[in-house]
């Protein structure tokens, strides 16, 4: 070998090191992000913070808003829904807005309000499903207790907190393969009678009530509450978010669907505010897509509308800005399943690790069209990211995304993208290792464009 080759061999060889431990870096931070955020209350306020740290100043919707050109800011809702956005220095009637979209919930299984079940010398939650998630994978697991509790305090007053009790106090365990022959090939799953989460035995004389035990949790906190008025539960998984895999090619998690966008969103606006000339740069994290959007804080309610709004009261100048303006909704997208490779369509079946994709579907059900396409296509290869493609098979129904509700809601250009996945709405789903860091670049790209 030359010596022109042997030092560009070492050269490609430093930047493959640095490459993987910028992955590896990356990575890790995601999987604290992600344990972080057992409910969208949590994920919201990790959001927060981590804007908080970057130097975003927060707003409050009841407030006068005061912006700076410049300057970088975030508005939270109902605590589980956050808008962050930089300030460009160009008009933005002129320039338009650079937008990213992810939702903060994820299928999961809610506390009902009168929760407390007693029988059968145990003491259970009754829950509901939230979302469509996939049920099996909820047995006999070690279940903890996140949310948001509103409680009365000492002085009377109408309060609130978030509360996580982090350490494993519940599980729902499976009937023996003994006492079900069939359970291997015909077990199906009764959410009222099969799901409730098992956190005690013993009969009730024996037993607390959930009440007590968040006002046991509260005062372990240093929280002085003289009784619970209400509370927005979820049970989660507490096994860790991990790197896995015999070559780390893997992030195996809870809540992937759809924090992981959340996260590389977020990561990506706080790059492009930390730029000398910052452009119009917005995320946007709802709540309730996994139910809908329909909600005050959902993508179909008016929180996005209403802040852009304020930031362009003038409707002409408005309408201007929207026409000039793009959307990414990133969710995630199905991954190519070795086990079950007939459920893809074979020209269109992404592929762990290889890249963001493009989701598309004739019938709106994403909101990609060829224009959108073609621009994430031009600047995907400015940055050296591979790009796939998905369809839904023609014989199967496709899911759908914040996407077309935006678009919709804003005339706004859109485009649907995701991380190719595994086990989607199960309780530990499956990511590629070297796909979040490939999607920020792309999406560093896409806000940085003036």
């Amino acid at each position: 070998m030359s010596k022109a080759g042997s030092a560009a061999s070492k050269s490609a060889a430093k930047r493959s090191k640095k490459t993987d431990a910028g992955q590896l870096s990356f990575n890790r931070e995601l999987c604290e992000f992600l344990d972080n955020s057992p409910t969208a209350f949590h994920a919201c306020a990790e959001l927060a913070s981590r804007l908080d740290a970057a130097g975003f100043i927060a707003l409050d919707e009841s407030e006068q808003w005061s912006l700076k050109v410049g300057q970088a800011y975030y508005v939270t809702r109902n605590q589980s829904s956050l808008i962050a956005w930089t300030q460009g220095k160009k008009a933005l009637e002129e320039q338009g807005m650079h937008m990213l979209g992810a939702h903060t919930d994820s299928p999961c299984l809610k506390v009902k309000p009168q929760a407390d079940l007693y029988d059968h010398n145990s003491w259970r939650l009754g829950v509901e499903v939230y979302g469509g998630a996939l049920l099996n994978p909820w047995f006999d697991r070690d279940l903890s207790l996140a949310g948001r509790v509103h409680y009365q305090s000492k002085k009377g007053d109408v309060e609130s907190s978030l509360v996580n009790f982090v350490c494993p106090i519940a599980t729902i365990p499976s009937l023996a393969i003994h006492l079900d022959r069939d359970a291997n090939s015909n077990r199906s799953i009764n959410p009222q009678t099969h799901l409730p989460v098992m956190l005690a035995s013993g009969d009730k004389s024996q037993q607390q009530n959930l009440n007590d035990l968040l006002l046991q949790h509260l005062a372990d906190n240093n929280i002085a509450a003289k009784a619970i008025l209400d509370h927005e539960l979820s049970f989660y998984d507490t096994q860790a978010a991990q790197i896995i895999g015999i070559k780390g090619d893997f992030i195996a998690s809870a809540r992937l669907d759809n924090l992981l966008s959340c996260y590389v969103g977020l990561t990506s606006l706080i790059t492009t505010a930390q730029q000398k000339n910052p452009s119009w740069s917005l995320l946007v994290c709802s709540d309730h897509e996994e139910v809908g959007s329909t909600s005050t804080s959902g993508a179909a309610g008016p929180f996005l509308p209403q802040v852009l709004q304020r930031l362009l009261p003038e409707p002409e100048s408005f309408a201007r800005a929207m026409s000039q303006s793009m959307l990414i909704s990133t969710d995630n997208a199905h991954a190519l399943h070795p086990s079950y490779a007939d459920k893809m369509d074979p020209n269109h079946s992404p592929k762990i690790n290889g890249g963001p994709v493009i989701k598309v579907n004739a019938n709106q059900r994403y909101a990609s069209n060829s224009e959108t396409q073609a621009l994430f296509r031009d600047l995907c290869q400015r940055c050296d990211v591979a790009v796939q493609t998905f369809v839904v098979r023609s014989d199967m129904g496709c899911g759908s995304t914040i996407g077309p509700i935006t678009a919709a809601s804003l005339g706004v250009k859109t485009l649907d993208v995701g991380l190719p996945t595994y086990a989607m709405h199960s309780i530990r789903e499956l990511a590629g290792s070297q796909d979040p860091l490939a999607l920020k670049t792309a999406l560093d790209q896409f806000l940085s464009r003036a």
